[in-house]
Order: C-alpha cells, then sequence, then structure tokens
C-alpha cells in the first residue's frame, strides 16, 4: 500500500536560525535554516513564483542529516514587502541566491531541491553558479514556454491582462480574480479547491500577483529558452520526478529537459498530478532525498 504523505514525511524541525537578509531595493528574504547546522547543505526552492516555502517542502528532509535552506523568494511568503513586483525578476532572484550563500558563509556547494518554478530556478541557479551546485532534485518541472503559460491561464484571461488586474485593479476585482485562479489552480492539481478564508485570501492575492507578473514577462527567459540553456548546467547527480497525471506542469516538459539533461535520471510517478504531497510523490522524494544523504547520489543517476 501508498503510504499516506504523514507517514512518509520527516517530523517537521523547529528552525535553528531564521535571517533577515537586506537584498537591495527594499526587499528583506526571510530565510530559515532546519536541521543540523554541520549537515549537508540543502537549499529549498519554492514554486510559484510568489508562494512561499511551506513545511511539507522542508519535511522531504531529514533534519538529522542536512542542514535545510528554505529562501521565501522576493515578494513571497514572510518575505518584504509581500507582493513586491518592482526589482522582482529571475535575475534578481538568482542573486539573492549568491546573498544567501555569502551571509551564511556556505563555500561547500548545496545540494537544491525545487519543484515547479522551483525547478526552474534550481536549474537557472545551476547555470549561473555551477559551484555552489552538489545535486539537483527536480519536481515537476516547469519550463515557461509562452504555449503552456497561455494555455494555463486562458479560462482566466489573457496572461497580460491576469497581470494588469492584479496589479492595477481595485481590491474587489483582484479578489475576485484570485479566488477564480485558486479554484482553477486546486482543480487541475488535486482536484479538490479548499476555502480560503479572508487572511489566506490575501495571501493568494500578493502570491498571484507576483506570479502573474513573472508569466507575463515569459520568466525573462524569451531570449533563450530553459531547454537551450541545459548545456551549461553541470553533470551533478541530477533526478527528474514528475507525476504521469500532471495537469498544470505537463510531462512533456520533464521530457524535453531529460533529453537535454543525459545524466539525468527520470522517474515518473503513477496517480501522482502537480500535488507535491501526493502520496506516492512524497514517498518518492524522501526515498530519494534520504537516498542521497547516506551515499551522495541518487539512484541511476551519474555520480
Amino acid at each position: 500500500m501508498t503510504p499516506a504523505p504523514t507517514a512518509a514525511l520527516h517530523a517537521d524541525s523547529d528552525p535553528f536560525a531564521v535571517h533577515r537578509l537586506a537584498v537591495g531595493d527594499g526587499h528583506v528574504l526571510h530565510v530559515a535554516e532546519h536541521g543540523q547546522p554541520d549537515g549537508q547543505p540543502a537549499v529549498v526552492l519554492h514554486g510559484g513564483p510568489g508562494s512561499g516555502c511551506s513545511p511539507l517542502l522542508r519535511r522531504f528532509l531529514d533534519p538529522r542529516r542536512y542542514r535545510i535552506v528554505c529562501v521565501d523568494q522576493r515578494g513571497a511568503g514572510l518575505s518584504t514587502p509581500r507582493g513586491a513586483i518592482l526589482h522582482n525578476t529571475t535575475a534578481d532572484l538568482l542573486a539573492d541566491l549568491g546573498a544567501v550563500r555569502r551571509h551564511l558563509r556556505l563555500d561547500a556547494p548545496w545540494l537544491v531541491v525545487g519543484g515547479s518554478w522551483g525547478a526552474t530556478l534550481a536549474l537557472l541557479h545551476a547555470e549561473h553558479a555551477p559551484q555552489a551546485v552538489a545535486a539537483l532534485l527536480l519536481r515537476a518541472s516547469f519550463l515557461a514556454r509562452p504555449d503552456e503559460i497561455a494555455d494555463f491561464l486562458a479560462p482566466l484571461g489573457t496572461v497580460e491582462a491576469v497581470a494588469r488586474r492584479f496589479d492595477s485593479g481595485t481590491q474587489d476585482d483582484r479578489a475576485t480574480l484570485a479566488r477564480a485562479w485558486w479554484a482553477h489552480e486546486q482543480r487541475l492539481a488535486s482536484g479538490h479547491v479548499p476555502a480560503l478564508d479572508d487572511a489566506a485570501l490575501a495571501r493568494q492575492i500578493d502570491r498571484y500577483r507576483v506570479q502573474s507578473h513573472y508569466l507575463a514577462h515569459g520568466c525573462w527567459l524569451g531570449d533563450r529558452p530553459l531547454v537551450a540553456r541545459c548545456a551549461a548546467v553541470p553533470r551533478v547527480p541530477t533526478l527528474l520526478l514528475h507525476g504521469r497525471a500532471d495537469r498544470i506542469c505537463p510531462p512533456h516538459g520533464t521530457q524535453a529537459l531529460h533529453a537535454v539533461l543525459p545524466h539525468a535520471a527520470l522517474r515518473w510517478i503513477d496517480g501522482a498530478g502537480h500535488d507535491p504531497a501526493h502520496p506516492a510523490m512524497a514517498a518518492a522524494t524522501v526515498e530519494a532525498l534520504d537516498r542521497f544523504a547516506a551515499s551522495g547520489r541518487f539512484e541511476g543517476s551519474a555520480r
């Protein structure tokens, strides 16, 4: 029987350090460290953009073995100002990861764990700073291709119109659009649409403002698509995990990545969609990260 997510996940842990890191232009990052100060460094890159690090994401990693660095990206989670899109680009996020490493005095390369947009950012980080990356675990990879962005947002309108409404629409208009986006996204991810109270709705408005800002700009990958950039990704242990039933990040995107990352292992998760908490996906992620902690490699991947 496939284990329930709570059975597969590691126990949560309180942070041993919390940092407020000013990175310029008014942005202050929230960075929390969990696990062991002398453990294998691992950075968790959340999705969205704009989602922030949830407790679930750190629980894939064993806090007895890892030094788990959870970074809320610009405008996301507990970073401030929440929902800000000024001075918030992919290039800014890549520079921020370097700033985090310097602040934490990390010289050793870290394992990079990312899902959805976090997987995109992980690959770009590996291209941008290959010496900083020990390995990559990429779940439900998102390629930020224009046709996929347009298809995803089609029930809500054009990507430009959606971004414009979140940037300059009335609060009521933003709330209406956020509820519609939330319902659309949750139906695709899990088929279940949890209710939003006022506080949760406010968080989603800020989250979707950041996300629509990135999507409207093609995540600043228009000049050179993600697949083309993979030639510069170092040949470190790399594992691609993707649910066969993912309706948000289509599986053919991960197939395209695998074709240009021949050293990577690809594992399809039957029955799983985009939800990282799906029992089979959670179990596969924990298993892979436990194996890396023990041996420094993922099953079937290059050393």
